[in-house]
């Protein structure tokens, strides 16, 4: 008898099916009720007493083999009936993901933010829909104020003392009111201009605006700070020049020019072949105000300055048109991928 079932162990682990009908049939001839395991067992009864530990411990492993085998063969069955109906492979390689990448935009405010994080700038915002007061009037802008035409603004219709911003110099109003000198932050984010599309020009843009104020700070302050950003951004050899100009928000004011890195001040289509680039605006904080915002402009004074984060960017990529930031074509974008 114990050779019957060895026999059969060895049936079992050969058997094979190519059908859930087949391995159902399998299953009926050994563990049914009138199949051969049961066979098997009745014959126990007649099996003397110094055999019948073997027999009684070949007989259930033949069943746990029987049954294992049903239960392999049925899994592997049903996957490969399942991939059919599906189209699918399971048994092909995975298909390797493509990974995403920062946008330029965000890797230059990153770095632009991580410069000044050096320098004890933390990190301001507030919010994109804003009032008359914080984005004109408490910047030294009040109504009827002519350089309010520099800016085309977006007015909510139903509410013309509601805007989208124009400048993130609204988030330093907000943060001079609710925070003693001195006062040291950055305020990046994004802002809108009714302005027409086009390579060099964008109704959506992104800056990011400096404050520094506290006692005796000077324009000096300012230019060496300027300095040692261009130089920690664009590259130790860069040069710097202030130019006057005119801000309502700022007293004295300036444009500031890098020397351009392209043709390193040669002369090139980038810097119009005068060796210099602008790149961002900046002047010492008017004491009308620090006063609309509640800081003592007689025991304290500032400076500001701001730039466009498309216009860093595009000098640092020389990327030639703005556009590209806001097309989400992934041929452009994956260029930044080990930026």
């Amino acid at each position: 008898m114990l050779n019957k079932i060895k026999e059969h162990l060895l049936l079992v682990e050969k058997f094979e099916a190519n059908s859930i009908e087949q391995v159902e049939k399998f299953r009926i001839d050994y563990l049914g009720k009138k199949g051969i395991l049961n066979d098997f067992f009745t014959a126990f009864k007649e099996v003397s007493n110094a055999e019948k530990k073997n027999f009684g411990q070949a007989v259930n492993e033949l069943k746990n083999k029987a049954q294992e085998k049903v239960s392999n063969l049925k899994d592997v069955l049903e996957n490969t009936r399942d991939t059919k109906a599906t189209g699918l492979d399971l048994t092909m390689n995975a298909e390797s993901m493509r990974l995403g990448s920062r946008h330029p935009l965000s890797i230059v405010k990153n770095e632009i933010v991580e410069i000044f994080a050096r320098l004890g700038f933390t990190i301001s915002e507030g919010p994109e829909i804003e009032d008359d007061w914080h984005n004109f009037s408490a910047l030294n802008l009040p109504e009827e104020h002519p350089a309010r035409d520099m800016q085309d603004t977006f007015f909510i219709q139903t509410n013309p003392d509601v805007l989208l911003r124009t400048h993130t110099s609204s988030v330093q109003v907000r943060f001079m009111e609710n925070n003693p000198a001195p006062i040291r932050t950055l305020s990046p984010g994004r802002v809108f201009r009714n302005e027409a599309i086009s390579a060099r020009a964008h109704c959506i843009f992104h800056q990011i605006e400096g404050l520094y104020i506290d006692e005796h700070v000077s324009f000096a302050d300012l230019k060496q700070t300027l300095l040692h950003f261009a130089q920690e951004f664009f590259g130790k050899e860069t040069e710097i020049r202030l130019r006057p100009s005119y801000f309502p928000f700022t007293e004295p004011s300036a444009e500031v020019d890098i020397s351009c890195n392209i043709c390193k001040s040669k002369g090139c289509n980038i810097c119009k072949y005068t060796g210099w680039v602008e790149i961002l605006g900046c002047g010492m904080v008017d004491p009308n105000v620090l006063d609309n915002c509640g800081i003592d402009s007689k025991k304290y004074s500032g400076f500001a300055f701001g730039m466009g984060i498309e216009r860093i960017t595009m000098l640092k990529y020389q990327v030639k048109d703005l556009r590209l930031f806001f097309e989400n074509d992934i041929r452009f974008l994956e260029q930044f991928t080990n930026a």
